[in-house]
């Protein structure tokens, strides 16, 4: 059971996985009083996207004004009856960049490939949850694992709710200006509504745009990185990060840093998940700790450095999270909070995970390498097209 931290005028609670932060999120939802507002990269049709849509229903009923913001790509495959079950409602839905596929080489049309992938939910201006976890069965029916996707989400009651609760408004102004579904008054409200500025220093929201936050979250990784004086503990599902990411810990590595990474064990997407094989090699020889979670996904996208910094949130450690998508993490500076994260990673690690090798380049195949390099190869070109190519 996940204790409820005291950090700088916040109350935070860790939640592991869909069968901790569903029902908390149900139950905040049901409490709910003015408003909710929801931002999610893969919205659904199955128990859980039902559930959900059940309680912001319920709340829609009670007078509440509820306001749904879904990835165009992510979450495509929700039937357009879900849709009409909320609207009628009076759940306002909006997508962000809804197109077909987001994929193409035409520079003027590369916005495309520019995704909302946070998961942000906030209630009353004074509940929000920040993490990874999308609206969907932890067990997909599609696959054969019988555990759930490792994930986490953040439960915040406090000052920092309030600033999640203006950038979520903001966001969703944006987006209904260029829907054109406000007019006026209004749109001239949220154009020049700022987002306030952090509110407290022991726990802060840490965003990724298109904007003035590009660098934000790695910025943020790679101060807590060239800190770190004993431990460095990363899980994170697409795992792809460019030459700063991965000097940063090698360098923490050499300086006798103890630096454990948690990736995906599974094959979920094979490109991604080959072009991190190609860089094995060069972490393995710097001292660097390679564990593959094994009984089912991997989607965490935590941290804990030294016991102490910790994150939770949307971002991969990839190009396309760090470059290109919307993206939304809490950094979190506390003892309890880091101990909480750090004690479900090393059993994770412990009990789930198997170690890479230090022999594990020797010991692959040439078609294996191969592969390996030719799925980097790509993924560098599709970043070098987009005027990134420096960047892996």
């Amino acid at each position: 059971m996940s204790g409820v931290h005291q950090v700088a005028g916040n109350q935070l609670m860790l939640l592991k996985n869909g069968t901790a932060y569903f029902p908390q999120l149900c139950a905040d939802i049901d409490a709910a009083q003015h408003s909710i507002y929801l931002e999610t990269y893969i919205y659904f049709a199955d128990e859980t996207g039902r559930m959900i849509a059940d309680a912001l229903r319920r709340a829609a009923a009670r007078g509440v004004v509820v306001r749904v913001l879904l990835d165009g790509y992510g979450s495509a495959e929700l039937p357009l009856s879900w849709l009409d079950e909320l609207r009628v409602a009076k759940v306002e839905v909006q997508w962000f960049r809804r197109e077909i596929s987001p994929f193409t080489f035409r520079r003027s049309r590369m916005r495309r490939l520019r995704r909302l992938h946070r998961k942000l939910v906030v209630i009353d201006g004074e509940v929000a949850f920040v993490g990874g976890i999308n609206i969907i069965n932890d067990i997909s029916s599609r696959d054969s694992f019988s555990s759930p996707r490792l994930d986490y989400a953040v439960r915040i009651q406090g000052v920092l709710a309030g600033e999640i609760h203006s950038t979520m408004r903001r966001l969703w102004g944006v987006v209904s200006w260029a829907n054109f579904r406000r007019r006026g008054k209004e749109i001239r409200r949220f154009v020049m509504e700022r987002p306030k500025p952090e509110l407290v220093r022991g726990v802060s929201l840490v965003l990724r745009d298109n904007l003035r936050h590009r660098h934000d979250i790695e910025s943020a990784y790679l101060k807590a990185i060239e800190c770190a004086q004993r431990e460095i503990i990363v899980a994170n599902a697409y795992f792809l990060p460019g030459r700063a990411f991965r000097l940063a810990l090698i360098e923490a590595a050499q300086r006798g840093v103890r630096v454990m990474l948690l990736l995906q064990g599974r094959v979920e997407y094979r490109v991604q998940h080959y072009a991190t094989h190609a860089l094995y090699d060069q972490l393995l020889a710097a001292g660097i700790e390679i564990y593959e979670y094994q009984p089912s996904y991997l989607h965490a996208k935590v941290a804990v450095v030294d016991g102490r910094w910790s994150t939770v949130g949307s971002s991969n450690i990839d190009p396309f999270s760090l470059l290109l998508a919307l993206e939304a993490n809490v950094a979190v500076q506390d003892e309890a909070f880091a101990s909480e994260l750090r004690a479900g990673l090393l059993a994770a690690i412990a009990d789930d995970a198997v170690r890479v090798g230090d022999g594990y380049g020797m010991s692959r195949s040439w078609l294996d390498r191969l592969i390996a390099r030719i799925s980097y190869g790509i993924v560098r070109l599709l970043i070098g097209l987009l005027g990134y190519g420096k960047s892996i």
